[in-house]
């Protein structure tokens, strides 16, 4: 006959199980603790107010050893000095966070990806990747020893147009196979548009950046294309650069224009620091309809014999709703980067930018294998 617990000792596990859950249930709802690794580039000032009073994230610390970049963020937006570290080591030292936003120049993202992954904590960089296919692998090759995510976070990943023209093409099939896409980023000019001299320092350096207009706005359009391509690496890459303001920026270019060659479809990335009115724009050419993607928030969609139809797609909700949500759905393990902000996806890219920098200095059209 089977030997009945005593009722103190049932409900005993009663408890523990019930202590669990409710452990679990408040870590799982605990806000995920963030660092902003670096100050360096000017997009820090758009993730530091965003942080503010969400019980998603919380912004534990501020990692800049530079002293100018320290005192010009803790004026402008307020912050206790307290908030600021030299190092990673001396944050960690006094406090504990599940994962970085890194705003250092595109060179170093190798170096904060190797910390950070040493001590498990997950990336997110602002884009690009890498300043080249180099710098790409070692960020791979340290992500996957240290088992940690990394993100690359670009401004068009969170437009509702975006995602909508995705699913129109792939969930929907709404417009038949993909046969060409052109897309259009830049604005008039870093310094023109007013950046910081502490971003303009590195973002116009070839080897900090990696290039000029063609890095810097060439990215968006290879990270579109290479997602709307399912992952698919181009056969070949074409690229002509110019100098047209050499006076302003001397080492690199500030125009550049790609041609990627699939081998049912292609796409043209056109990425300027020298278009008169700010543009982050998309079109969409498939066998049985066209959807042009204007703005964030637009969707116009073509079809033969019909007329073109204009929509405002629902803004994005959830992980997918902004950067912030995003890394906090990472970093509490409730999903995996992928598409846009994937690490498969912007290796594609590293490799069309690199090639695209090759094909520019060498005039002839490189063929990807």
């Amino acid at each position: 006959m089977r030997r009945i617990p005593p009722l103190w000792l049932l409900l005993f596990g009663v408890a523990l199980v019930f202590a669990n859950s409710l452990r679990a249930a408040t870590e799982s709802n605990a806000p995920i603790r963030f660092a902003i690794f670096g100050l360096a580039h000017d997009h820090a000032a758009g993730f530091i107010p965003r942080a503010k009073d969400r019980p998603d994230i919380q912004l534990a610390g501020i990692i800049e050893p530079r002293a100018d970049l320290l005192s010009r963020y803790a004026s402008r937006f307020h912050l206790d000095r307290s908030l600021f570290y030299s190092s990673l080591d001396e944050l960690l030292a006094k406090t504990n966070i599940q994962a970085v936003a890194t705003f250092t120049s595109t060179f170093d993202h190798r170096r904060v990806v190797e910390m950070c992954a040493a001590k498990g904590l997950h990336v997110m960089m602002e884009k690009p990747l890498a300043v080249n296919m180099k710098e790409a692998r070692a960020i791979q090759a340290a992500a996957k020893k240290g088992g940690i995510q990394v993100i690359v976070n670009y401004e068009t990943t969170w437009y509702p147009a975006n995602q909508a023209a995705y699913a129109l093409v792939h969930q929907q099939h709404a417009l038949g196979d993909l046969r060409k896409i052109v897309v259009h980023d830049g604005h008039r000019g870093p310094k023109e548009i007013g950046c910081s001299e502490a971003f303009l320092e590195w973002l116009t350096d070839p080897v900090l950046n990696g290039g000029g207009a063609l890095t810097d706005f060439g990215c968006y359009g290879a990270d579109l294309v290479t997602w709307l391509m399912e992952g698919q690496r181009p056969t070949s890459v074409f690229a002509v650069t110019q100098h047209i303001k050499p006076e302003i920026y001397p080492k690199v270019e500030d125009e550049a224009t790609i041609v990627l060659t699939y081998p049912k479809a292609q796409a043209i990335l056109q990425a300027s620091w020298n278009w008169p009115i700010d543009r982050k724009d998309m079109e969409i050419y498939c066998k049985s309809g066209q959807v042009l993607v204007p703005n964030s928030t637009t969707l116009r969609v073509h079809k033969p014999n019909s007329a073109e139809t204009q929509t405002t797609p629902e803004p994005l909700t959830g992980a997918q709703a902004d950067p912030l949500s995003y890394l906090a759905a990472v970093a509490r393990d409730e999903m995996k980067p992928t598409g846009l902000s994937s690490l498969a996806v912007n290796m594609v890219v590293t490799e069309i930018l690199d090639a695209a920098k090759e094909s520019a200095n060498a005039g002839k059209r490189i063929e990807i294998h």
